[in-house]
């Protein structure tokens, strides 16, 4: 199934290409459809929802690379740098995959942007606890509880400039 952001890209992109590319076209339409995550912007975050039942090392990285584009801004519309990962449709999660999204998340915190993980699957869970990664990942059951956490954080964020401006 196409997302939504990769169909509007391929339709924008069907109107931009002549007909003497369409091999151009078939290449790129072929990408999109194995591209392994659903991507959506909302008001203060972008939602990624990984569409694998496994996220392997390799995976894992196509996300990572995909993550920091959204937190430098080369990905996604405005001055929106948080990012929600919706993990529901994940079964297993490599232990280096595992420790990468931990490593995301210390990276997205320390650039002052939130990352927040949810809808995890009990044997991903399990794999995060028995890795010790668990407790250091900013997790929560549902996704609304992730927005809740994002919008804290930046009401956070904005409290904290504005007492450092007055000092």
């Amino acid at each position: 199934m196409i997302g939504r952001m990769q169909t509007k890209l391929y339709t924008n992109l069907q109107g931009d290409i002549r007909s003497t590319d369409r091999g151009l076209l078939n290449l790129l339409k072929h990408i999109l459809l194995l591209m392994p995550f659903k991507f959506e912007t909302k008001e203060k975050f972008h939602a990624i929802t990984v569409d694998e039942p496994e996220l392997t090392a390799s995976l894992s990285a196509e996300l990572t690379d995909f993550a920091n584009k959204i937190l430098t801004q080369e990905v996604g519309t405005g001055d929106v740098r948080n990012l929600i990962l919706i993990m529901h449709p994940v079964q297993r999660i490599e232990l280096p995959a595992a420790e990468s999204l931990a490593e995301l998340q210390a990276f997205f915190y320390e650039s002052g942007a939130s990352f927040v993980i949810c809808c995890l699957q009990p044997a991903v869970e399990k794999t995060l606890e028995l890795a010790d990664l668990l407790d250091l990942m900013n997790i929560t059951p549902t996704e609304s509880e992730a927005w809740d956490i994002v919008q804290m954080e930046e009401i956070e964020r904005e409290l904290l400039s504005s007492e450092d401006e007055q000092d």
